[in-house]
Formats: structure tokens, C-alpha cells, sequence
């Protein structure tokens, strides 16, 4: 074998070597970032600077069952904040949804003050929500309320009749699955749905009644079904006061004696790893410094189509903001 040949066999054999140390490098930084990250997310990305601080936590959206975020506000209940701020932009959801937010926002508010803020809307189940808080502030054209329980389902009888199909069926008893859509809804099914709705009627008006302090009269009043406005709301003592998060601290400040100079930091309920935008930075950088820059790309094209996704859904969900 020649000399040339014994050289070219030993730079193939040592960038052999230099890649798979690289990819060794590599791998140990990921996986660095990632521990640092998964610490970081316990708590949300602002917990790495919470000391010291109030913090901010935004309720938009339908509102649902989540058990993550419920498991985020006790982490909250943990933390070095000293105080709560929720922004509340929500026309309503599920019932069961809006009573495992209100408690979890009556455990938070047991361990620190807790004031809620209505940005656009906080109606049916957002304001469900924001009965647990200790101060509730409204901007003046807010919509609040919608004190009332709703029931809705389709009818596709009559269509299916003109279609020309039936739907046959074997079940139980009489008022299993009932009503379903495919028949007219028999009196006896139209009664259980009135008493469900009903029952949680009243469990809604007992809420309001028991954390406004309101008497009959006045609950009558509000609780039709109607939203009012922010300024309405004051004076029908829906809501405490009208302004917006500087109303909220100056609040703290006063009544909870919390420092006026201390900084407001966001908390997400439902922190994800992708959202630490400075370890995705970490990542990329890491990779490219190693020679790896290909595999930075590519992680940058995934995370690009993970946010358009997600950004669609939310769009999707997300409630038009009131005119």
C-alpha cells in the first residue's frame, strides 16, 4: 500500500472517529437542555424568575375539563409568587369544566390572594370561574354574567324522513340515550332534561347568591340568563370594581398589603417544552456548533409545523371578540 493510500485510510478513520464524538456531544447537549427544560416546566417558564413577584394567568376560550391545568394551579399554590392576577376572556363551556376550574381557583386563593380581571367577556361558565377569586375587576364595556344553564341538541327527524331512512333501535329502557336526534324528543325525556338543567340552575344561583352576598331580589335580577355590561355589573354587585390590571395591584397593594413595586410575570397553565423559546435557541445553536447544523433545520421545520398547527387549533376554538 502506498503512503497516499496509508493517509487517506487514517482521514477516514479519524473523521470517522471526529463524527461519532460529535454526535456523542451532541446527544449529552440535547439531553442537558431537555432535563434543564422539563425542571423548568414543572412550574412554568416563569418560575425560573418568580421570586418575589405576582402572577399573571390568563383564562380564555371554552372551558373544559383539565386535569393539567388544575395540576398547574397547585404548582401555583407552591410557588414564590405572592399573589394571583387571572385574565378572564371566556363565553362559557361545560359545566363540570367551569366547577373543576372554580375549585381549583378556591384552593389557589386559600394559600394567596387571588383578583380576577374580565377582558372581554367572562359569561355562564367564565364567570363561574371568577366567583372564586377574592376582588373582581371589569373593564367598563366587559360582558358579564349569563347566570343560567343551557341544554341544546339537534332534531334530524323530519330530514330523515324526507331522505328516507329510519333509524331502528334496541335499548334498555325508554329513556336511554334520550333524546338522540332521530326521533321527536318524547315528553318523558323532555322532563329528565328540564330537571338536569334545573338542578344545575340552581346550583349556579346558590354559587352567586352565597360569593356576592346578594338577597333573592336582587339574584332574580341577574340571574335570567342575561350579560351586562362592566359598568352594569358594578351596581348590580356582579363584579367589584371597574378598571384593569393596574386596578388589580393597586387592590393587592391596599387590602393584601402586597409591595407596590413587585413585577407581574405571566404563568402558563399548560407550559410545554417547545414554548421555552431560549432552549429551542440553546438547541439549534448547540447542534450547529457541533456541525450538525442539518439536524438544527430540521428541528426548526418541525417546530414551525407544530406552531401552525396549534395556532389553528386555538383559532379554532377561540370565541370572536364581542363588538
Amino acid at each position: 500500500m502506498s503512503l497516499d493510500s496509508d493517509v487517506i485510510v487514517d482521514r477516514r478513520r479519524i473523521r470517522r472517529k471526529l463524527t461519532f464524538w460529535r454526535l456523542v456531544a451532541g446527544l449529552v447537549t440535547i439531553a442537558a437542555i431537555v432535563t434543564f427544560g422539563a425542571i423548568a416546566t414543572r412550574s412554568g417558564p416563569a418560575a425560573l424568575t418568580s421570586a418575589g413577584s405576582i402572577a399573571r394567568v390568563n383564562i380564555e376560550g371554552l372551558i373544559r375539563s383539565d386535569q393539567q391545568r388544575v395540576e398547574a394551579l397547585e404548582r401555583l399554590e407552591k410557588s414564590s409568587h405572592v399573589a394571583v392576577i387571572v385574565h378572564i376572556n371566556s363565553p362559557g363551556g361545560t359545566t363540570a369544566g367551569s366547577e373543576q376550574l372554580y375549585d381549583a381557583l378556591v384552593r389557589l386563593k386559600a394559600k394567596k390572594p387571588v383578583v380576577v380581571v374580565v377582558e372581554g367577556l367572562a359569561a355562564s361558565g367564565g364567570y363561574i370561574a371568577a366567583l372564586a377569586a377574592d376582588q373582581i375587576v371589569a373593564r367598563q364595556s366587559s360582558l358579564v354574567g349569563s347566570i343560567g344553564v343551557l341544554f341544546q341538541f339537534p332534531n334530524f327527524s323530519e330530514l330523515l324522513k324526507t331522505v328516507g331512512v329510519k333509524v331502528e333501535e334496541v335499548k334498555s329502557s325508554p329513556l336511554k340515550a334520550a333524546p338522540n336526534g332521530f326521533e321527536p324528543t318524547s315528553p318523558e325525556a323532555r322532563a329528565a332534561i328540564d330537571a338536569l338543567v334545573k338542578d344545575s340552575y340552581a346550583w349556579f344561583r346558590g354559587l352567586v347568591k352565597e360569593r356576592r352576598a346578594m338577597d333573592e331580589a336582587l339574584l332574580e335580577k341577574v340571574a335570567d340568563g342575561r350579560v351586562f355590561t362592566g359598568r352594569q355589573a358594578v351596581e348590580l354587585k356582579l363584579v367589584d370594581q371597574l378598571g384593569d390590571e393596574k386596578a388589580a395591584v393597586a387592590w393587592l397593594v391596599a387590602e393584601k398589603k402586597i409591595k407596590s413595586d413587585l413585577p407581574v410575570r405571566d404563568y402558563k397553565l399548560n407550559p410545554q417544552f417547545g414554548d421555552l423559546t431560549f432552549l429551542r435557541t440553546a438547541t439549534s445553536m448547540a447542534l450547529d456548533a457541533l456541525g450538525l447544523s442539518s439536524i438544527a433545520r430540521q428541528i426548526g421545520a418541525v417546530q414551525a409545523v407544530d406552531q401552525l398547527s396549534l395556532d389553528g387549533m386555538l383559532a379554532l376554538w377561540r370565541p370572536s371578540a364581542p363588538n
